[in-house]
């Protein structure tokens, strides 16, 4: 059996640091955090409160994962962020990347002080979650233009909609299709071609707002997202970029040989059941769009 002096040395030679915290955010322990690759010393931290050490957003964050292990008596496991901003008495713009932790949280069956404290156990998943990132984006993305894939559309225009259907927030989308981009695979071969489809997808992400989305739905056909426009607002950035990618694609143009886009849109209305509704009728307004010429915009409402 251990005694109290052997468990001391075990608790202070664990890797990553463990806090123990009262009900109100008092620091009152710290053991470990030995691992000198990620942690500082944290000692300097007893007898001070949560709130005294971090913002007020992160330090209301902790409370209230204190308050919740504490009410549920479950050991509670948390990531959260931290960075310079946070930290009070460091410099406010914070490292270019916040360090990433698992807080893994447990009520204790003690009090100190005449207050409920709990073990909070942080450890540094920085590295783990850049590459969760990074295979997000890869699950995600179109490795041509590095837009999204079909995947992420699904996902996003099935929250738009439902955003639709409960707060009333208007939403369009617009589809467009490459014009003879078959035929400059044929004539001028697929690396052509593929300089035409990254010309595209270049140029919408030149003209989006930060909350517009492109999608890459097919080989030459793409899905764009317009959050909080209206059918009238869509009407007019979809002949804007018409325009846009028109005067793009003629830098490419090869012997007169050149390619434009048509574009589809349509708009989330009361009928719809679904985003899948509002898909199919800029589906439609597209096709429509090259039958009539090619080169233009055509919109469809219900």
């Amino acid at each position: 059996m251990l005694n109290i002096a052997q468990m001391a040395l075990v608790l202070h030679s664990l890797p990553d640091p463990a806090f123990v915290i009262t009900q109100s955010g008092r620091y009152v322990a710290v053991f470990g955090g030995k691992d000198d690759r990620y942690y500082h010393d944290g000692n300097g931290l007893v007898g001070l409160y949560i709130s005294d050490v971090l913002s007020e957003d992160k330090a209301t964050y902790f409370l209230n994962n204190i308050e919740k292990a504490l009410n549920n008596r479950n050991l509670l496991i948390e990531e959260y962020e931290l960075s310079n901003k946070d930290v009070k008495g460091l410099p406010d713009q914070g490292p270019i990347e916040p360090i990433w932790f698992e807080g893994r949280i447990q009520a204790l069956d003690f009090l100190v002080d005449n207050e409920p404290v709990v073990l909070w156990v942080a450890s540094n998943i920085s590295k783990r979650h850049d590459l969760e990132v990074q295979l997000r984006q890869l699950s995600d993305t179109d490795q041509l233009t590095g837009l999204y894939n079909r995947r992420r559309l699904e996902r996003d225009l099935n929250y738009l909609f439902d955003t639709y259907c409960r707060y009333h927030i208007p939403a369009s989308i617009l589809m467009l299709d490459l014009d003879h981009l078959k035929l400059i695979n044929d004539q001028l071969g697929h690396h052509a071609g593929d300089n035409i489809i990254m010309t595209v997808a270049d140029t919408c992400k030149q003209q989006f707002r930060k909350t517009d989305s492109a999608y890459r739905f097919g080989g030459d056909e793409f899905v764009i997202a317009l959050p909080g426009v209206e059918y009238a607002q869509a009407i007019v950035f979809a002949e804007f970029l018409c325009d846009c990618c028109f005067k793009e694609l003629q830098k490419h143009a090869v012997n007169g040989l050149s390619a434009t886009v048509s574009i589809g849109v349509a708009t989330f209305e009361a009928n719809d059941r679904s985003y899948e509704d509002t898909l199919k009728r800029a589906d439609a307004a597209l096709y429509q769009a090259k039958r009539d010429g090619k080169n233009r915009v055509i919109a469809n409402s219900a």
